[in-house]
């Protein structure tokens, strides 16, 4: 019955270990125990939590004949199970002088002990990870197991070592079943502690990165298109779908973009910014979180706004500069939750990095069609004087053929200076280019000749506009009107698996490759076509000097119409 007794005593001494055990798992102390610990802060974060435990696993004992039963095997069994030997070994060291400092028939046989159980502990530890076997570890029935022999351990120890050896034995009779009961069943809810704060942690952040995936796969590419009224509006109806959130804005520096929830009566879009608290995190690049209690937030558009906190998140364009932000709002009766706050200051990153990317691509496109001007620019006064002397010419000798090359001429700078777009047809390129070699054809007689060859299923391929004229242009300027003799122009057009392939071939051989050569030809039409199309697309050249120079493109099939 006196054992009985002990048992529910201990028990309820246990409910208190194990009750602080359950609010310190609540702290961030606990978030290094979750998992087996290797690294060294953790190691020794792991020292210190269990080797509190194991002091107060002897500070919750009962006095018993001159000796104390106490469930301070938990916290030297866990620190060796969780931390390796030498963790559970100095765990056990550190509860064992302190139960030698109490003094006591068994003072010296219960440090023993101690440190015996935390090295116990540890020796599990390192035969479960060689074994590979760590879910074990966080087993309960694990730690239970070892509490147990841990126990068992420990009463050998007292009759070995505490004197006289007739007490001892009678201590030992009195605390062994009720002290292996309750470390045991102790050591087991313990661990079950620390499963189900390590399963909460899983199950959060798993939610968290769900939650957090699909904002991003939803809001994809969005603000890219345009940091504008209309894409605003649709990430901030994604946004406060995913976030089951009060409300939420975006705006620029000036105006409000997009407003979605509570309130879409009074905050519309393209309304200038009246918030104070956006103006501050415009002006300071920095979030700002009025939460409705420690900082009052009041909706300055309307005296009944049911909005009562709100998060400003700026966002940021080149050079990190703030460009808008990003407001998320919560109703009077609602808190702002946590996870919202952290979800939306890694949205607003999100949305930043395609602002960013928007900015990129406008810009790109603002370079190419620049270097379309420059195209332009070059093609036009050097061909434009040589075709109005041939033409000069040709009116003398031949007005039938002069009217034909007012024709070509005609066609050449239409196309030339009037595309709507940056991309044509193979077709229409291959005009522009007959075009041009026609006049050249006036203008060289006998001493050129040209030969084109185009397949018929190739003609409505799409191409960036420029690509084969100044090609050309080089192979004539820079090749053929060189020659003595009949200059030799070839075009041909073929196709090879998934790319349209174009070679411009001439017979002078006079290329010259030159690394630092920044002109506005051939350099040009490279460079646009692998930042269009990557590095397999673009420009190759073989030429065997005095023979041939044969120019090759490559293109993707995938503009076909």
């Amino acid at each position: 019955m006196y054992e009985f007794n002990l048992v529910l005593l201990l028990l309820q001494q246990m409910c208190v270990f194990l009750v602080i055990a359950w609010l310190m798992s609540k702290t961030r102390l606990f978030i290094p125990l979750m998992q087996v610990t290797v690294r060294l802060p953790h190691k020794f974060l792991c020292y210190v939590v269990f080797s509190i435990f194991c002091i107060m696993g002897t500070w919750f004992g009962l006095h018993i004949q001159d000796s104390i039963a106490n469930t301070r095997a938990i916290g030297a069994v866990m620190g060796g199970l969780l931390g390796g030997p030498l963790v559970g070994g100095l765990v056990g060291l550190t509860g064992g002088l302190h139960r030698y400092s109490l003094g006591g028939m068994t003072a010296l046989s219960c440090m023993v002990s101690t440190i015996v159980e935390g090295l116990l502990g540890g020796i599990v530890h390192s035969w479960l990870i060689r074994r590979g076997r760590t879910d074990k570890i966080f087993n309960p029935f694990t730690a239970g197991a070892i509490t147990l022999v841990a126990e068992i351990v420990q009463m050998g120890i007292i009759l070995l070592i505490a004197r006289p050896f007739s007490d001892a034995l009678h201590l030992v009779q009195n605390i062994a079943a009720p002290m292996v009961v309750t470390n045991t069943v102790g050591a087991a809810m313990f661990m079950r502690i620390l499963l189900d704060k390590r399963a909460m942690f899983e199950k959060y952040t798993t939610a968290f990165s769900a939650r957090a995936l699909k904002v991003a796969s939803a809001t994809e590419g969005i603000l890219r298109q345009g940091f504008n009224v209309e894409n605003s509006m649709k990430v901030a109806r994604v946004i406060r779908q995913e976030l089951e959130i009060g409300a939420v804005a975006i705006t620029d520096r000036e105006q409000l973009l997009a407003f979605t929830g509570i309130g879409m009566d009074h905050h519309l879009p393209g309304s200038p910014i009246s918030s104070s608290w956006t103006l501050r995190a415009i002006a300071s690049g920095e979030v700002v979180y009025a939460d409705g209690n420690e900082v009052p937030y009041r909706c300055t558009l309307h005296p009944n706004c049911k909005l009562g906190s709100t998060l400003v998140i700026p966002l940021r364009g080149e050079n990190r500069e703030v460009v808008g932000t990003i407001k998320l709002y919560e109703p009077k009766n609602r808190l702002f939750s946590s996870i919202n706050r952290t979800l939306g200051e890694g949205i607003a990153q999100l949305l930043s990095a395609q602002i960013l990317a928007g900015q990129y691509e406008r810009q790109k496109q603002l370079l190419t069609q620049s270097e379309i001007k420059l195209l332009h620019a070059q093609v036009n006064p050097h061909f434009l004087f040589n075709a109005l002397n041939t033409l000069m010419a040709v009116i003398r000798r031949d007005s039938d053929q002069a009217c034909q090359l007012v024709q070509y001429l005609s066609t050449f700078f239409r196309k030339n200076l009037k595309r709507p777009t940056d991309v044509v047809s193979l077709a229409d390129e291959i005009d522009h280019v007959n075009a041009y070699l026609k006049i050249e054809q006036a203008r060289f007689q006998s001493h050129l000749r040209v030969s084109l060859s185009l397949p018929d299923e190739l003609r409505h391929i799409r191409l960036p506009a420029f690509t084969l004229q100044p090609i050309v242009e080089n192979a004539i300027k820079h090749g053929t009107s060189q020659l003595l003799g009949t200059g030799e122009i070839a075009l041909r057009a073929s196709r090879d698996e998934q790319h349209l392939v174009l070679e411009i071939e001439d017979n002078a051989g006079l290329y010259q490759p030159n690394a630092d050569s920044n002109g506005l030809g051939m350099s040009l039409v490279d460079k646009r076509l692998r930042a269009r199309f990557g590095d397999g697309c673009g420009i190759s050249v073989a030429c065997e000097q005095d023979r041939f120079t044969r120019i090759t493109l490559r293109l993707p099939l995938e503009g076909t119409t």
